[in-house]
């Protein structure tokens, strides 16, 4: 871990110019998918959550309670109340009215990525998130992809950002939450959420073939490092390097995409892949590595081979399966966060280690396993990078990619229907 955390560090010292405090061997992430969305703000935990069932039981036992009970289960906040009317969120039928009033029916819990690699469940009624960030659900179709950012800590190993299919909340385990980069501004993979004429330049300097959005997006992946001001990307003038760090970009994305799209579920070789060999505890209290055997150790339960590059993947500097694994612990027991009242709706719907839990955490270390297995190929890509010529940032200024205006900053205009806004109006948008 020392040595990874060493090249990681060394990486993005060598990319600024002695003394002058300015990068210049890379540009901002911020500057190439200037479209950049905060990350959701529920206002509170119990309408997410690893356990759909659980989401369901919530909701109908808040929909049941009445009066000061109701407002004490909501938890509210100065944007949500049990009285507050908002509009619809968008591609979802739920209620607009006040849900003291009308709660309807309990909308069908939807998969989002709660941070990297965690894909939980959300309750998606606009009444009870603070800031569901709707600009993100128009977006959102079976061709989008989303670039997000991880928390930057000082030091810490692991991948500066991850790619997701999913709707992501941008939670992240350490340090300040990074921005969510949708790859497309507009439904129907139109409208590249990408610097006006970067791709002209691509084009220009590495070949007409070798430069679409999801290409690009996968030279982010494999080459982003992180900053205190956030990712930096270097731009290879060479369409040798270009083509490698595509190559990886791709296969990391392929990974972190768990076989959705129409790609292939990843796998370890066999022999390689992991297997429970003693059932999980319905109520587990706690996670262990034992590194002789390659086990992971739950209660009685054990789960091998698990290649210890899997157990030791980091982001920002937690160690992903541990917090996985706690996140799940506490849910199996109805385990409050910090804060919560202790009868509150996060208790509700605690029904221990379910089935689908060990199925995620069997594909979570082979994805970690396989994740970790292309660390020497991104070393040797970001070794080539020191020396290889860059796309600098005077030729991006002189094509006119920088500065990048204002405009595609913004969101785009995406509304080919009318949407339903608080108290049953149509939105004005």
């Amino acid at each position: 871990m020392a040595a990874r955390r060493t090249a990681t560090t060394s990486a993005t010292a060598t990319t600024t110019a002695a003394g002058s405090g300015e990068d210049t061997r890379s540009v901002e992430l911020d500057e190439l998918m200037p479209w950049s969305v905060r990350p959701l703000r529920t206002g509170r935990s119990w309408v997410s959550g690893p356990d759909s069932a659980a989401l369901r039981a919530r909701w109908e036992r808040l929909a049941a309670a009445e009066g000061a009970e109701q407002e004490r289960l909501f938890r509210p906040s100065r944007s949500r109340t049990p009285h507050t009317p908002v509009a619809a969120l968008p591609g979802r039928s739920t209620g607009t009215g006040r849900f003291a009033r009308e709660p309807g029916a309990c909308p069908d819990p939807v998969r989002i990525a709660h941070g990297p690699f965690d894909e939980q469940w959300l309750l998606p009624d606009h009444r009870l998130i603070d800031a569901a960030r709707p600009e993100l659900w128009r977006v959102g179709d079976d061709r989008q992809l989303f670039a997000v950012e991880h928390g930057y800590v000082p030091q810490a190993a692991g991948p500066a950002l991850s790619v997701t299919h999913l709707l992501p909340d941008g939670h992240s385990p350490a340090g300040r939450p990074g921005r969510i980069r949708p790859l497309y501004r507009r439904p129907d993979a139109t409208d590249p959420n990408l610097a006006p004429g970067l791709l002209d330049v691509l084009r220009t300097r590495l070949g007409p073939q070798e430069a679409g959005p999801e290409s690009v997006l996968a030279w982010i992946l494999a080459a982003a490092l992180p900053s205190p001001s956030g990712c930096r990307v270097p731009l290879p003038a060479d369409a040798e390097v270009w083509a490698a760090g595509v190559s990886l970009g791709r296969e990391l994305v392929r990974l972190q995409l768990r076989g959705a799209r129409g790609g292939e579920r990843p796998r370890l070789p066999g022999g390689r892949r992991p297997y429970v060999r003693a059932a999980l505890p319905a109520r587990p209290t706690g996670i262990a590595y034992d590194a002789e055997a390659e086990a992971l150790v739950i209660g009685d339960g054990r789960i091998s081979p698990v290649p210890a590059g899997a157990w030791e993947f980091t982001v920002s500097g937690v160690r992903v399966l541990e917090l996985w694994f706690d996140r799940r612990a506490a849910a199996a027991v109805g385990a409050v966060p910090e804060g919560a009242e202790a009868d509150g709706l996060e208790v509700v719907g605690a029904r221990g280690w379910t089935p689908e839990w060990t199925s995620e955490l069997l594909e979570l270390i082979t994805v970690l396993a396989l994740l970790d297995g292309l660390r020497p190929r991104q070393e040797a890509l970001r070794a080539r990078l020191e020396r290889a010529p860059l796309i600098s940032r005077d030729e991006l200024r002189a094509a006119g990619v920088l500065p990048v205006p204002a405009s595609v900053r913004r969101p785009a205009s995406v509304l080919g229907h009318q949407e339903e806004g608080p108290e049953g109006q149509f939105a004005l948008l």
